[in-house]
Protein backbone atom coordinates (compact mmCIF):
# COMPACT_ATOMS: atom_id res chain seq x y z
CA UNK A 1 0.00 0.00 0.00
CA UNK A 2 1.27 3.65 -1.05
CA UNK A 3 0.63 6.22 1.48
CA UNK A 4 0.07 9.91 0.43
CA UNK A 5 2.58 12.21 1.45
CA UNK A 6 1.96 15.41 4.22
CA UNK A 7 3.76 18.35 3.70
CA UNK A 8 3.20 20.18 7.11
CA UNK A 9 4.43 23.89 8.39
CA UNK A 10 6.32 23.44 11.53
CA UNK A 11 5.88 27.25 12.31
CA UNK A 12 8.91 29.84 13.10
CA UNK A 13 10.39 27.98 16.06
CA UNK A 14 8.41 27.84 19.15
CA UNK A 15 7.51 24.36 18.73
CA UNK A 16 3.78 25.39 20.13
CA UNK A 17 2.75 27.20 16.98
CA UNK A 18 2.41 23.95 15.14
CA UNK A 19 -1.12 23.89 13.80
CA UNK A 20 -3.30 21.00 15.99
CA UNK A 21 -3.31 18.85 12.86
CA UNK A 22 0.25 18.62 11.52
CA UNK A 23 0.98 17.46 15.17
CA UNK A 24 -1.39 14.72 14.95
CA UNK A 25 0.21 13.83 11.51
CA UNK A 26 3.46 13.99 13.17
CA UNK A 27 2.67 11.26 15.52
CA UNK A 28 1.30 8.56 13.27
CA UNK A 29 4.28 9.33 10.32
CA UNK A 30 6.92 6.69 9.90
CA UNK A 31 9.46 8.87 8.21
CA UNK A 32 9.60 12.42 9.14
CA UNK A 33 11.97 14.27 7.05
CA UNK A 34 12.70 17.66 8.18
CA UNK A 35 14.11 21.41 7.70
CA UNK A 36 17.22 22.04 10.16
CA UNK A 37 15.61 24.83 11.95
CA UNK A 38 12.54 22.81 13.19
CA UNK A 39 13.00 22.64 16.96
CA UNK A 40 14.01 19.53 18.34
CA UNK A 41 11.20 19.49 20.85
CA UNK A 42 8.46 18.92 18.14
CA UNK A 43 10.34 15.67 16.60
CA UNK A 44 10.22 14.39 20.60
CA UNK A 45 6.36 14.31 19.50
CA UNK A 46 7.09 11.35 16.51
CA UNK A 47 6.12 8.05 17.62
CA UNK A 48 8.35 5.64 19.02
CA UNK A 49 10.65 4.37 16.23
CA UNK A 50 9.82 6.65 13.49
CA UNK A 51 13.07 7.42 11.06
CA UNK A 52 13.63 11.11 11.69
CA UNK A 53 16.05 12.49 9.24
CA UNK A 54 17.46 16.04 8.88
CA UNK A 55 17.92 17.36 5.49
CA UNK A 56 21.14 19.18 6.71
CA UNK A 57 22.54 15.54 6.45
CA UNK A 58 21.30 16.02 2.74
CA UNK A 59 23.01 18.98 1.86
CA UNK A 60 26.35 20.91 2.75
CA UNK A 61 27.59 24.02 3.47
CA UNK A 62 28.79 26.88 1.18
CA UNK A 63 30.91 29.73 2.40
CA UNK A 64 28.40 33.03 2.54
CA UNK A 65 25.31 30.91 1.36
CA UNK A 66 24.56 29.09 4.46
CA UNK A 67 23.16 26.11 3.97
CA UNK A 68 22.58 24.55 -0.36
CA UNK A 69 20.41 21.81 0.48
CA UNK A 70 21.19 18.59 -2.15
CA UNK A 71 17.50 18.99 -3.42
CA UNK A 72 17.27 15.97 -5.61
CA UNK A 73 18.43 13.91 -2.46
CA UNK A 74 15.45 15.66 -0.72
CA UNK A 75 13.35 14.87 -3.29
CA UNK A 76 14.21 11.22 -3.72
CA UNK A 77 14.06 10.20 -0.20
CA UNK A 78 10.75 11.34 0.34
CA UNK A 79 9.74 9.44 -3.39
CA UNK A 80 11.56 6.52 -2.38
CA UNK A 81 10.20 6.29 1.06
CA UNK A 82 6.37 6.91 -0.08
CA UNK A 83 7.21 3.89 -2.70
CA UNK A 84 8.29 1.89 0.50
CA UNK A 85 4.72 2.09 1.88
CA UNK A 86 6.11 4.19 4.28
CA UNK A 87 3.88 7.41 6.09
CA UNK A 88 5.95 9.92 5.38
CA UNK A 89 5.65 13.77 6.71
CA UNK A 90 7.84 16.36 5.01
CA UNK A 91 8.37 18.68 8.22
CA UNK A 92 9.35 22.16 7.06
CA UNK A 93 10.27 25.07 8.95
CA UNK A 94 7.57 27.84 9.14
CA UNK A 95 4.86 27.75 6.64
CA UNK A 96 5.09 24.92 3.68
CA UNK A 97 4.69 27.53 0.78
CA UNK A 98 6.97 30.50 1.59
CA UNK A 99 10.70 30.58 0.15
CA UNK A 100 11.19 26.60 0.96
CA UNK A 101 11.48 24.74 -2.22
CA UNK A 102 7.94 23.03 -1.81
CA UNK A 103 7.38 23.73 -5.59
CA UNK A 104 10.53 21.16 -6.77
CA UNK A 105 9.33 18.37 -4.04
CA UNK A 106 5.79 18.63 -5.41
CA UNK A 107 7.43 18.10 -9.05
CA UNK A 108 9.17 14.69 -7.81
CA UNK A 109 5.94 13.66 -6.40
CA UNK A 110 3.61 14.44 -9.71
CA UNK A 111 6.31 12.92 -11.74
CA UNK A 112 6.04 9.51 -9.46
CA UNK A 113 1.80 10.16 -9.68
CA UNK A 114 2.35 9.69 -5.67
CA UNK A 115 -0.41 12.13 -3.64
CA UNK A 116 0.01 14.64 -1.32
CA UNK A 117 -1.47 17.02 1.24
CA UNK A 118 -0.41 19.99 2.60
CA UNK A 119 -0.91 21.32 6.36
CA UNK A 120 -0.21 25.33 6.05
CA UNK A 121 2.08 26.72 9.16
CA UNK A 122 2.99 30.27 11.12
CA UNK A 123 5.58 31.72 8.78
CA UNK A 124 8.49 33.44 10.73
CA UNK A 125 7.32 37.28 8.85
CA UNK A 126 3.85 36.60 11.04
CA UNK A 127 5.77 35.38 13.99
CA UNK A 128 8.54 37.98 14.39
CA UNK A 129 5.69 41.02 13.80
CA UNK A 130 3.39 39.32 16.26
CA UNK A 131 6.15 38.70 19.31
CA UNK A 132 7.54 42.10 18.75
CA UNK A 133 4.32 44.49 18.42
CA UNK A 134 4.90 45.38 14.82
CA UNK A 135 2.20 45.17 12.44
CA UNK A 136 2.84 44.35 9.27
CA UNK A 137 -0.13 46.28 7.57
CA UNK A 138 -1.63 49.99 9.36
CA UNK A 139 -4.22 52.04 8.04
CA UNK A 140 -2.13 55.14 9.05
CA UNK A 141 0.97 53.56 7.62
CA UNK A 142 1.15 50.71 5.91
CA UNK A 143 -1.92 49.07 3.35
CA UNK A 144 0.19 46.79 1.56
CA UNK A 145 3.26 44.34 2.47
CA UNK A 146 5.37 41.83 0.43
CA UNK A 147 7.79 39.35 1.61
CA UNK A 148 10.97 38.82 -0.25
CA UNK A 149 14.22 36.77 -0.38
CA UNK A 150 17.23 38.36 0.82
CA UNK A 151 19.26 35.44 -1.05
CA UNK A 152 17.98 34.51 -4.94
CA UNK A 153 19.20 31.16 -6.18
CA UNK A 154 23.05 31.92 -7.08
CA UNK A 155 22.45 30.01 -10.44
CA UNK A 156 19.93 32.77 -11.69
CA UNK A 157 21.46 35.14 -14.41
CA UNK A 158 20.02 37.68 -13.59
CA UNK A 159 17.82 39.15 -10.20
CA UNK A 160 14.14 39.11 -10.47
CA UNK A 161 13.68 41.64 -7.90
CA UNK A 162 12.40 45.15 -9.05
CA UNK A 163 14.10 47.33 -5.87
CA UNK A 164 12.13 50.25 -7.74
CA UNK A 165 8.43 48.59 -7.43
CA UNK A 166 9.55 47.18 -4.16
CA UNK A 167 10.14 50.52 -2.46
CA UNK A 168 7.20 51.85 -2.92
CA UNK A 169 5.51 48.82 -0.83
CA UNK A 170 3.91 50.22 2.40
CA UNK A 171 5.79 47.49 4.57
CA UNK A 172 8.93 44.99 2.75
CA UNK A 173 9.65 41.75 4.94
CA UNK A 174 13.21 40.35 3.79
CA UNK A 175 14.04 36.66 4.62
CA UNK A 176 17.31 35.51 4.73
CA UNK A 177 18.80 38.84 4.09
CA UNK A 178 21.31 39.29 6.86
CA UNK A 179 24.23 38.45 5.26
CA UNK A 180 23.13 40.73 2.39
CA UNK A 181 22.01 43.24 4.34
CA UNK A 182 24.52 46.52 2.98
CA UNK A 183 23.55 45.60 -0.69
CA UNK A 184 20.04 46.13 0.15
CA UNK A 185 19.94 48.58 2.08
CA UNK A 186 21.83 50.31 -1.11
CA UNK A 187 19.16 49.02 -3.34
CA UNK A 188 16.64 50.43 -1.27
CA UNK A 189 18.21 53.94 -1.25
CA UNK A 190 18.59 53.93 -4.86
CA UNK A 191 15.10 53.15 -5.28
CA UNK A 192 13.60 56.17 -3.37
CA UNK A 193 13.72 54.97 0.06
CA UNK A 194 14.75 58.05 2.38
CA UNK A 195 17.67 57.47 4.90
CA UNK A 196 15.24 57.71 8.09
CA UNK A 197 12.52 54.96 7.06
CA UNK A 198 12.70 52.68 9.83
CA UNK A 199 13.97 49.26 9.91
CA UNK A 200 13.59 45.92 12.72
CA UNK A 201 15.54 42.90 12.94
CA UNK A 202 13.62 40.24 14.42
CA UNK A 203 16.41 37.25 14.99
CA UNK A 204 15.39 33.78 16.09
CA UNK A 205 11.70 34.98 16.20
CA UNK A 206 9.33 33.04 19.09
CA UNK A 207 12.55 31.45 20.77
CA UNK A 208 13.65 32.08 23.98
CA UNK A 209 16.65 33.51 22.20
CA UNK A 210 14.47 36.14 20.22
CA UNK A 211 16.22 39.77 19.76
CA UNK A 212 14.87 42.99 18.47
CA UNK A 213 17.26 45.12 16.79
CA UNK A 214 15.61 48.54 15.66
CA UNK A 215 17.07 51.51 13.12
CA UNK A 216 17.18 53.11 9.93
CA UNK A 217 18.06 52.48 6.25
CA UNK A 218 20.99 54.61 7.61
CA UNK A 219 22.19 53.09 10.23
CA UNK A 220 20.89 49.76 10.38
CA UNK A 221 23.55 47.82 8.76
CA UNK A 222 25.98 49.05 11.07
CA UNK A 223 23.60 48.03 14.19
CA UNK A 224 23.40 45.18 13.08
CA UNK A 225 27.49 44.35 12.53
CA UNK A 226 28.24 45.46 15.78
CA UNK A 227 25.42 43.18 17.39
CA UNK A 228 26.60 40.16 15.78
CA UNK A 229 22.97 39.51 14.24
CA UNK A 230 23.06 36.08 12.82
CA UNK A 231 20.08 34.31 10.86
CA UNK A 232 17.74 33.26 11.15
CA UNK A 233 16.48 36.75 11.14
CA UNK A 234 13.47 38.72 9.49
CA UNK A 235 14.03 41.61 8.25
CA UNK A 236 10.72 44.50 8.36
CA UNK A 237 11.41 47.54 6.43
CA UNK A 238 8.53 50.75 6.87
CA UNK A 239 6.88 53.22 9.11
CA UNK A 240 5.23 50.32 10.83
CA UNK A 241 8.17 49.54 12.57
CA UNK A 242 7.71 53.29 14.38
CA UNK A 243 4.61 51.13 16.50
CA UNK A 244 7.33 48.88 17.90
CA UNK A 245 8.32 51.01 20.82
CA UNK A 246 4.42 51.38 21.57
CA UNK A 247 3.30 47.48 21.19
CA UNK A 248 5.94 45.09 21.86
CA UNK A 249 4.10 43.47 24.43
CA UNK A 250 6.92 40.92 25.00
CA UNK A 251 8.92 43.70 26.30
CA UNK A 252 7.25 46.04 28.05
CA UNK A 253 5.37 42.74 30.27
CA UNK A 254 6.84 41.07 33.32
CA UNK A 255 8.48 37.76 32.04
CA UNK A 256 8.78 34.78 34.39
CA UNK A 257 11.03 31.75 33.33
CA UNK A 258 8.53 28.70 34.18
CA UNK A 259 11.75 25.56 34.44
CA UNK A 260 9.25 23.03 35.85
CA UNK A 261 7.40 20.50 33.27
CA UNK A 262 3.98 20.62 34.13
CA UNK A 263 1.88 22.50 31.22
CA UNK A 264 2.21 25.71 30.45
CA UNK A 265 0.74 28.42 32.42
CA UNK A 266 -1.55 30.91 30.48
CA UNK A 267 -3.36 32.72 32.57
CA UNK A 268 -0.78 33.70 35.39
CA UNK A 269 0.23 37.40 35.71
CA UNK A 270 2.77 38.83 32.97
CA UNK A 271 4.03 36.40 29.89
CA UNK A 272 5.46 33.14 31.70
CA UNK A 273 7.77 32.03 29.44
CA UNK A 274 8.20 27.86 29.01
CA UNK A 275 11.55 26.09 29.85
CA UNK A 276 11.81 22.83 31.30
CA UNK A 277 15.04 22.11 32.87
CA UNK A 278 14.02 18.26 33.85
CA UNK A 279 13.51 15.47 31.30
CA UNK A 280 11.62 12.32 32.49
CA UNK A 281 12.89 9.42 30.51
CA UNK A 282 12.26 5.67 31.32
CA UNK A 283 14.79 3.12 32.90
CA UNK A 284 17.40 1.29 30.50
CA UNK A 285 16.89 -1.81 32.87
CA UNK A 286 13.70 -2.54 34.80
CA UNK A 287 14.69 -6.22 36.06
CA UNK A 288 14.56 -3.98 39.95
CA UNK A 289 11.43 -2.80 39.49
CA UNK A 290 9.92 -6.11 38.09
CA UNK A 291 10.94 -7.87 40.79
CA UNK A 292 9.74 -6.29 43.65
CA UNK A 293 6.27 -5.41 41.71
CA UNK A 294 5.38 -8.86 41.44
CA UNK A 295 4.80 -8.41 45.45
CA UNK A 296 2.44 -5.73 45.04
CA UNK A 297 -0.82 -7.93 46.45
CA UNK A 298 1.23 -7.92 49.97
CA UNK A 299 1.63 -4.11 50.27
CA UNK A 300 -1.14 -2.23 52.15
CA UNK A 301 -0.53 1.47 51.00
CA UNK A 302 1.04 2.56 47.13
CA UNK A 303 2.74 5.81 47.90
CA UNK A 304 2.61 7.69 44.50
CA UNK A 305 5.18 10.53 44.80
CA UNK A 306 4.24 12.12 41.27
CA UNK A 307 2.72 11.85 38.10
CA UNK A 308 4.98 10.28 35.77
CA UNK A 309 5.89 7.38 38.83
CA UNK A 310 1.94 6.77 38.35
CA UNK A 311 2.79 6.40 34.22
CA UNK A 312 5.76 4.03 33.80
CA UNK A 313 4.39 2.43 36.94
CA UNK A 314 1.46 0.93 35.08
CA UNK A 315 3.09 0.82 32.35
CA UNK A 316 5.67 -1.80 33.70
CA UNK A 317 2.61 -3.13 35.41
CA UNK A 318 0.83 -4.00 31.89
CA UNK A 319 4.42 -5.01 30.26
CA UNK A 320 4.85 -8.05 32.68
CA UNK A 321 1.38 -8.62 32.31
CA UNK A 322 -0.12 -7.27 35.63
CA UNK A 323 -3.17 -4.61 36.66
CA UNK A 324 -4.76 -2.80 39.49
CA UNK A 325 -6.48 -6.13 40.46
CA UNK A 326 -3.03 -7.29 41.65
CA UNK A 327 -3.16 -4.85 44.54
CA UNK A 328 -7.19 -4.48 44.83
CA UNK A 329 -6.78 -4.72 48.80
CA UNK A 330 -4.42 -1.94 48.98
CA UNK A 331 -5.07 1.52 49.80
CA UNK A 332 -3.83 4.93 47.12
CA UNK A 333 -1.83 7.80 48.47
CA UNK A 334 -1.29 10.66 45.92
CA UNK A 335 1.12 13.68 46.81
CA UNK A 336 -0.95 15.96 45.00
CA UNK A 337 -3.97 16.77 42.99
CA UNK A 338 -2.12 16.46 39.40
CA UNK A 339 -0.90 12.85 40.66
CA UNK A 340 -4.24 12.47 41.61
CA UNK A 341 -5.82 13.36 38.41
CA UNK A 342 -3.31 11.06 36.76
CA UNK A 343 -4.33 8.37 38.86
CA UNK A 344 -8.22 8.69 37.82
CA UNK A 345 -7.08 8.00 34.11
CA UNK A 346 -6.09 4.36 35.31
CA UNK A 347 -9.43 4.10 37.25
CA UNK A 348 -7.72 4.31 40.39
CA UNK A 349 -9.46 6.33 43.28
CA UNK A 350 -6.97 7.70 46.02
CA UNK A 351 -7.76 7.55 49.87
CA UNK A 352 -5.50 10.07 51.08
CA UNK A 353 -4.59 13.10 49.51
CA UNK A 354 -2.15 15.87 51.49
CA UNK A 355 -3.61 19.56 51.57
CA UNK A 356 0.02 20.26 51.23
CA UNK A 357 1.16 19.09 48.04
CA UNK A 358 4.99 18.17 49.01
CA UNK A 359 6.25 15.01 50.35
CA UNK A 360 6.14 17.09 54.15
CA UNK A 361 2.81 17.50 53.52
CA UNK A 362 2.13 13.77 52.88
CA UNK A 363 3.74 12.65 56.24
CA UNK A 364 1.78 15.05 58.32
CA UNK A 365 -0.91 13.71 56.80
CA UNK A 366 0.01 9.96 57.25
CA UNK A 367 0.42 11.17 60.98
CA UNK A 368 -3.50 10.79 61.16
CA UNK A 369 -3.27 7.33 59.45
CA UNK A 370 -1.46 4.23 61.82
CA UNK A 371 0.86 2.76 59.52
CA UNK A 372 2.74 1.25 61.82
CA UNK A 373 4.25 -2.37 60.33
CA UNK A 374 2.06 -1.13 57.28
CA UNK A 375 3.88 -2.41 54.61
CA UNK A 376 4.28 0.90 51.85
CA UNK A 377 4.94 0.39 48.33
CA UNK A 378 6.81 3.94 46.63
CA UNK A 379 7.48 3.97 42.98
CA UNK A 380 9.95 7.27 42.89
CA UNK A 381 12.58 8.35 40.32
CA UNK A 382 16.46 7.81 40.52
CA UNK A 383 16.69 10.57 42.01
CA UNK A 384 14.20 11.05 44.45
CA UNK A 385 14.81 12.65 47.77
CA UNK A 386 15.15 9.99 50.43
CA UNK A 387 13.23 12.21 52.90
CA UNK A 388 9.62 10.79 52.01
CA UNK A 389 11.12 7.02 52.67
CA UNK A 390 12.93 7.82 55.85
CA UNK A 391 9.89 10.02 56.84
CA UNK A 392 7.58 7.11 56.34
CA UNK A 393 10.08 4.64 58.13
CA UNK A 394 9.83 6.85 61.41
CA UNK A 395 6.26 6.51 61.32
CA UNK A 396 6.81 2.45 61.31
CA UNK A 397 6.35 1.65 58.18
CA UNK A 398 8.06 -0.94 56.02
CA UNK A 399 8.99 0.79 52.56
CA UNK A 400 9.44 -0.67 49.38
CA UNK A 401 11.10 2.45 47.73
CA UNK A 402 11.67 1.48 43.95
CA UNK A 403 12.94 3.50 40.41
CA UNK A 404 10.48 3.44 37.79
CA UNK A 405 11.49 6.46 35.95
CA UNK A 406 14.89 8.45 35.45
CA UNK A 407 14.95 12.27 35.97
CA UNK A 408 17.84 13.89 33.58
CA UNK A 409 18.95 17.09 32.17
CA UNK A 410 17.72 17.97 28.75
CA UNK A 411 19.90 18.05 25.77
CA UNK A 412 20.52 21.36 23.71
CA UNK A 413 18.90 23.81 26.47
CA UNK A 414 19.69 27.16 24.43
CA UNK A 415 21.82 30.34 25.50
CA UNK A 416 19.96 32.35 27.67
CA UNK A 417 20.53 36.67 27.66
CA UNK A 418 18.89 36.07 31.32
CA UNK A 419 18.70 39.44 32.24
CA UNK A 420 15.34 39.71 29.99
CA UNK A 421 13.78 37.60 32.56
CA UNK A 422 12.32 39.44 35.74
CA UNK A 423 11.37 36.02 37.81
CA UNK A 424 12.72 32.55 37.59
CA UNK A 425 10.07 29.77 39.05
CA UNK A 426 11.62 26.59 40.11
CA UNK A 427 9.67 23.47 41.09
CA UNK A 428 12.15 20.95 41.93
CA UNK A 429 15.53 20.71 43.57
CA UNK A 430 16.99 18.69 40.28
CA UNK A 431 15.71 21.62 37.82
CA UNK A 432 17.42 23.71 40.54
CA UNK A 433 20.83 22.02 39.99
CA UNK A 434 20.38 21.54 36.17
CA UNK A 435 19.83 25.44 35.93
CA UNK A 436 23.63 25.82 37.91
CA UNK A 437 24.84 23.28 35.83
CA UNK A 438 24.31 24.94 32.62
CA UNK A 439 23.49 28.87 33.17
CA UNK A 440 25.51 29.07 36.22
CA UNK A 441 24.34 32.41 39.11
CA UNK A 442 21.59 34.81 38.33
CA UNK A 443 21.73 38.47 37.77
CA UNK A 444 20.87 39.99 41.05
CA UNK A 445 17.46 41.64 39.22
CA UNK A 446 16.21 39.04 38.36
CA UNK A 447 13.73 37.04 41.39
CA UNK A 448 13.34 33.47 42.20
CA UNK A 449 10.68 31.60 43.30
CA UNK A 450 10.33 28.33 44.20
CA UNK A 451 8.06 25.87 45.00
CA UNK A 452 8.13 23.51 47.63
CA UNK A 453 10.54 24.22 50.85
CA UNK A 454 12.54 21.45 49.62
CA UNK A 455 13.21 22.97 46.45
CA UNK A 456 14.04 26.50 48.16
CA UNK A 457 16.52 24.61 50.32
CA UNK A 458 18.35 23.74 47.31
CA UNK A 459 18.13 27.43 45.60
CA UNK A 460 19.67 28.28 49.14
CA UNK A 461 22.09 26.23 48.83
CA UNK A 462 23.31 27.62 45.16
CA UNK A 463 22.76 31.19 46.07
CA UNK A 464 20.11 31.54 43.83
CA UNK A 465 17.57 32.86 46.88
CA UNK A 466 17.97 34.67 49.97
Amino acid sequence: MRYKVYFVGAGPGDPGLITLKGLEILRQADVVIYDYLVDKRILSEAQKGAELICCDKLGKKRSGDGFILHQEKINSLIVKRAKEGKKVIRLKNGDVSIFSRWSQELEALAKEKIEFEVVPGVTAASAAACLSGIPLTDRNFASSVVMITGREDPRKEKSVLNWQSLAKCGTIVLYMAVENLANIVKWLKQAGKTFDTPVAIVENASLLTQKVLVGSLKDIAAKARKNKVKPPAIIIIGEVVKLERKFNWLKKTERTLFTGISPERFFEKGIIIHLPLIKIMPLEDYSEFNRAVKDIGSHNWIVFSSRYGVKYFFERLNKIGLDARNFSQAKISAIGNSTRNRLLDFGVITNLVPKEESSLGLLKEFKNVDIRNQRIFLPRSDIADKGLTQGLQAQGAKVTATVVYRNVMPDNLPDLDLEFFDEIMFTSPSGVRNFVKRYGSLPKKVRVRCIGEVTLKEARKWNLSD
